[in-house]
């Protein structure tokens, strides 16, 4: 049985193939003849994951499921949100994003924030959304030298490390993607029949 990831990123696609076994196996856009970038115009992180696996179903008639993920921060009304990747600016730049949020957050002491991914899963049967966030705090100041986008400013709730301190065993275990991708594949386990 097949099932097509909506990325191209290798590194996600064996995260998650690993996770499933061996009931389900994950194809990629470039497997299955998607080589056009898919569209991510919503405004928000839940309709952004929807809008990418409804246009693989829509174009390619193969089961499919996206992700999309983001930085919430309070003070800031939730942003950057659905546009955390490209906050500081095109080209996508993790330098320029943290200099924005840092920059944006100066005039503020409430630095409470989360991360927050959403799943999206299309088949023939019907549409079904998973969701992981994992709370935390902005810091002033960069720390660590792992991870990727806005990690080495966010520390998670309870931790006295960024994500960017934390060994990738440690923040996959924690993280909002590691939360979401859990109940994704504890439905899928129990719902093959839907694929």
């Amino acid at each position: 049985m097949k099932i097509c990831f909506a990325t191209n990123n290798t590194n996600k696609i064996y995260e998650v193939q690993n996770l499933l076994g061996d009931s389900v196996e994950l194809v990629s856009l470039e497997s299955i003849g998607c080589f056009e970038e898919l569209p991510e115009t919503q405004d928000t992180i839940p309709a952004n994951s929807a809008q990418k696996a409804q246009y693989v179903w829509q174009h390619f008639g193969v089961p499919c499921f996206a992700d999309d993920s983001g930085l919430e921060v309070e003070a800031l009304n939730g942003a950057p949100g659905v546009h955390s990747a490209y906050y500081g600016g095109l080209p996508r730049n993790n330098d320029n994003n943290i200099a924005l949020l840092l920059s944006n957050l100066e005039s503020h002491t409430n630095r409470n924030a989360q991360f927050r991914t959403c799943i999206t899963l299309v088949t023939k049967h019907g549409e079904w959304q998973f969701e992981g966030t994992i709370q935390g705090t902005i810091l002033s100041d960069k720390r660590g030298e792992k991870g990727f986008g806005y990690d080495p400013v966010f520390m998670p709730q309870g931790y006295d490390k960024t994500f960017a301190e934390m060994e990738i065993e440690q923040k996959n275990t924690i993280s909002h993607r590691a939360i979401a991708v859990k109940k994704f594949i504890e439905f899928l386990q129990k719902n093959l029949n839907l694929l």
